[in-house]
């Protein structure tokens, strides 16, 4: 019988706060939640980005944490100072120009047109005819807006990060905190496994790009700068999941990352679950952290008219000026998308595993479907393998949970903000929705409030709907005030505003979370509702077994409480083990049947049959 993988967990960082306890998705939905409600989500915040507290969070406060979250002016960098080099021929009046410079600074080369002269510890240089020079410059960028993490926070200042590239100290965040979400002592989960029975997908669709990893190691012998050890070895893809296995979980489980460009994190999610399904792990850590709000590569999408300048945002308005908070507006009127940084892991778990300790199950996931475009005329242009993966979704929707119960779901779009994708995705929804005789299905679209993640897109997502089944909102796109006239909508519901899905959002069964990747990476996910992946364990495995599970439940859901209070309060743990249970060639011993890790008290198995039997 096929394992239904768990979610016991998720934990990250992007810009609306930190994932676990929710509080990420409560930011989005502040509007429509009591005062008691978000008293935990300012507090985290505040504390977050070093805002003075008070006992109750005052509306002065309460207006600083919203200046500092969601989309908004962007922070990493100044746009309005953007440092840019010109080439030019540089020549004096008269034949010659001249200048003093030292000699370790000499070019190893010296152009035919140069004269040197010694001067001690420097060299006048006399040049003939034209000098070929950089002249540097400060320029205005054209993009203004974008989805930095939350003012102030800086996850490198948490651990020792030794000048680690942003995206990996997004990474360490991340999956420390989708740990300190489980309500267990990650030793205590790996008493009841073998120590390869743990899974670790995550990684970067861009990789590592800024000044400490890709980016600077690109721009060093250009600059003037140096190129440091560290560079070339951080700036691999799947460096967050090397980071997780080496220094947070000390895992020799299964690993790597799959990269699929927007839907990086779904590939991601689908690999894990297939090892739970399949019985080659008992638990899986997946996940994706970007950090992609860097102007250079920022530079690369701009040119491409991907993303939404301010001069088109003002005009879209018929204003002078440029409203950053409303950058990004999925299935309206719209100029581009909004580029994000963020952090997105979740753990999922075997159900039995779940419930022997007594996690708490969030979801599941049913499956994630994965097509691509067949024969394109362009690269960057949409397809039709995302017809395909929704279409699959939602049968596997209706098949689980019938005729009428796959009109109990909503979507989860990818809703970039971009005049191609507004009529590309909603046709396919519409079609979909269509062909399954589901009327008015519901679209809720978060980059409106996050901005555009990359690989970590899904992430972002998929935390917001496990949201949606804890507050019962879905959160509405709340950046526009009309649906474009050619997206198609007859037979979709596009939430303008925060739509309420029963308590604890018992109206929908499932979601489908949506993600089309650039190159014709389309990924579809069905992520089942907490309250029907309770109805299907007890059908699996009985009643007597799940009140045993709700009595270990109520120890582990205390301790989860406990770790959210206390990270609100800034009291928060960071997983990072650097040098710590190293082990080497003296830590192994085996037998033909298993082997043995010194830092593990459990053995590991080893194969002792064949899986081939029906071909021996």
């Amino acid at each position: 019988m096929t394992k239904l993988p768990l979610i016991v967990g998720f934990g990250g960082m992007n810009a609306a706060g930190r994932s676990s306890g929710f509080h990420s998705y409560k930011r989005m939905v502040a509007d429509v939640l009591s005062q008691e409600q978000m008293a935990s989500t300012w507090q985290d915040l505040a504390c977050r980005m070093g805002l003075e507290q008070t006992e109750l969070a005052n509306e002065e406060l309460v207006a600083a944490i919203k200046a500092g979250t969601l989309v908004r002016r962007i922070e990493s960098f100044d746009p309005d100072n953007i440092l840019y080099q010109y080439k030019a021929q540089v020549a004096s009046e008269g034949d010659t120009l001249t200048f003093t410079v030292r000699k370790s600074k000499l070019p190893t080369k010296i152009p035919d047109n140069w004269e040197l002269e010694s001067q001690g510890n420097k060299v006048k240089v006399t040049v003939t005819g034209e000098l070929a020079t950089l002249l540097e410059d400060r320029t205005q960028y054209p993009v203004t807006s974008g989805g930095n993490i939350p003012t102030g926070f800086d996850p490198a200042k948490l651990y020792n990060s030794r000048f680690h590239p942003r995206g990996l100290t997004l990474s360490v965040y991340g999956a420390s905190d989708a740990l300190n979400s489980l309500g267990l002592e990650w030793d205590t989960v790996l008493q009841h496994i073998e120590p390869d029975q743990v899974s670790v997908y995550a990684g970067s669709a861009l990789g590592q790009i800024d000044d400490d990893s890709l980016s600077g190691m690109l721009a060093a012998p250009l600059t003037g700068g140096r190129v440091s050890t560290k560079m070339m070895a951080l700036s691999f893809a799947e460096m967050p999941a090397d980071f997780i296995n080496g220094y947070v979980i000390n895992s020799v489980g299964n690993t790597g990352t799959n990269m699929g460009a927007c839907a990086s994190f779904l590939y991601n999610l689908r690999q894990g679950m297939h090892d739970i399904q399949h019985g080659k792990a008992k638990v899986a850590i997946v996940g994706n952290a970007e950090a992609p709000v860097v102007a250079e590569v920022m530079e690369g999408f701009r040119v491409m008219g991907a993303l939404a300048e301010d001069e088109q945002l003002k005009a879209l308005d018929s204003s002078d000026t440029v409203d950053n908070t409303r950058a990004c507006r999925p299935f309206s009127s719209n100029a581009g998308f909004t580029m994000a940084e963020a952090s997105q892991f979740v753990v999922l778990m075997d159900d039995e595993l779940a419930l022997k300790l007594g996690m708490n199950i969030y979801g599941s996931v049913a499956d994630v479907f994965v097509n691509a475009d067949a024969n394109k005329k362009s690269i960057s242009a949409p397809g039709i393998g995302n017809y395909v993966t929704v279409a699959k979704a939602a049968a596997l929707a209706k098949a689980i949970l019938g005729e009428e119960g796959v009109k109990q779901t909503y979507v989860q779009a990818h809703g970039t903000g971009t005049p191609q994708n507004r009529v590309t995705e909603s046709h396919i929804l519409n079609e979909v929705a269509k062909t399954f005789n589901i009327d008015q299905w519901s679209v809720s679209a978060v980059k409106s409030y996050l901005g555009h993640s990359m690989g970590a897109a899904a992430g972002d997502q998929l935390v917001a709907s496990l949201g949606v089944w804890q507050y019962g909102w879905v959160p509405g796109i709340t950046t526009i005030d009309h649906v474009a006239d050619d997206v198609y909508h007859s037979n979709l519901n596009i939430l303008m505003d925060h739509q309420f899905a029963g308590e604890k959002g018992e109206d929908y069964k499932a979601v489908l979370v949506n993600a089309k990747g650039f190159g014709g990476n389309n990924a579809t996910g069905l992520v089942l509702s907490p309250a029907q992946t309770m109805s299907m364990l007890a059908k699996k495995y009985g009643d007597d077994a799940i009140h045993a599970y709700q009595a270990k439940n109520q120890v582990v859901s205390e301790q989860a409480m406990n770790a959210d209070q206390a990270a609100c309060q800034g009291k928060e743990v960071m997983r990072y083990h650097f040098g710590e249970s190293v082990m080497d060639e003296t830590s192994v011993s085996m037998t033909p049947e298993q082997l043995t890790l010194t830092a593990f008290d459990t053995a590991i198995s080893l194969p002792t049959a064949t899986p081939y039997q029906d071909y021996a």
